[in-house]
């Protein structure tokens, strides 16, 4: 995920894709008085969440400051003004899950600018925090030792794909897209651990949210992955990302011989070995 505000620098602190977050793109630029009065703010962020200060009580400074900055900048009407808003919402959602706080802020927003493009692109936010919240409250069903709600569709080559047509096998559940790059970096250890494994028993599933299907062929082709995909060309409106509350990807579900989930969101050596435990459970 991504914080930033106008032509701020930004501020990574997840290393996944999601449809929501960015703030709205303003083309405005923003006074040269507020970006040097930003900057050390911003700077200041990053720093914090480098060394994974990520609490309301951690930020509580930063968050003055910004508040400080908000007042002072009270009367401006511009979109680098609206910008200080939309950084603070991109804290509460992005970084301390606090969409009710993002909500309040966005609201402010259309409050206080009413008729801009910027209240409009607070309008947009305050749909997509409510889609947010809809996957979250799926997110959090889908729990490690639930069962995990199977589907039944058809694969890249038409043949019936679901979970049940798994059963006795572990399985990797894995939401990704070619074109995300966390996803991308991840591939080579999927495909150690299959080659090693899908001889005991492991097996995956891909849902792409890829659109272009020509693009996404080209790739499991030239990378040489094996397992069956679910594709129907939504993006991130996938049939099968809608269904399980996907807003960032890779999301990944490994689940036990009987379909129930074991954990969610493994990488590296931890799927490997999650894997190798699973395989050898009885």
């Amino acid at each position: 995920m991504m914080l930033g505000v106008a032509a701020a620098s930004s501020v990574t602190f997840a290393e996944t894709t999601t449809p929501t977050n960015r703030p709205p793109r303003v083309q405005a630029a923003p006074p040269t008085e507020l970006q040097m009065e930003l900057q050390p703010i911003v700077t200041a962020i990053k720093d914090k969440l480098k060394e994974g200060k990520k609490t309301e009580a951690d930020l509580a400074e930063n968050l003055a400051a910004i508040d400080a900055l908000i007042a002072k900048h009270k009367q401006d009407t511009n979109d680098a003004a609206a910008g200080l808003y939309f950084l603070k919402v991109q804290i509460y959602s992005g970084v301390l899950d606090d969409d009710a706080k993002a909500a309040a802020l966005l609201n402010q927003v259309k409050k206080d600018f009413a008729g801009t493009k910027v209240a409009k692109s607070a309008e947009a936010q305050l749909e997509m925090i409510k889609e947010q919240e809809a996957s979250k409250a799926i997110q959090r069903a889908l729990a490690p030792g639930k069962q995990f709600p199977d589907f039944a569709e058809k694969d890249l080559a038409d043949k019936p794909l679901s979970i049940a047509r798994f059963k006795g096998k572990v399985v990797l559940v894995d939401f990704w897209a070619t074109w995300c790059g966390p996803c991308r970096a991840e591939l080579p250890n999927v495909l150690k651990v299959y080659q090693e494994q899908h001889k005991n028993g492991f097996e995956v599933v891909g849902i792409s949210l890829d659109s272009d299907r020509e693009k996404l062929d080209k790739f499991i082709a030239d990378k040489g992955v094996p397992w069956p995909q679910f594709f129907d060309g939504a993006g991130w409106k996938n049939k099968l990302g809608q269904k399980y509350g996907v807003n960032s990807i890779p999301a990944t579900y490994l689940l036990d011989r009987e379909g129930k989930i074991i954990a969610k969101g493994l990488r590296g050596e931890a799927l490997a070995e999650a894997v190798a435990k699973a395989l050898a459970a009885k």
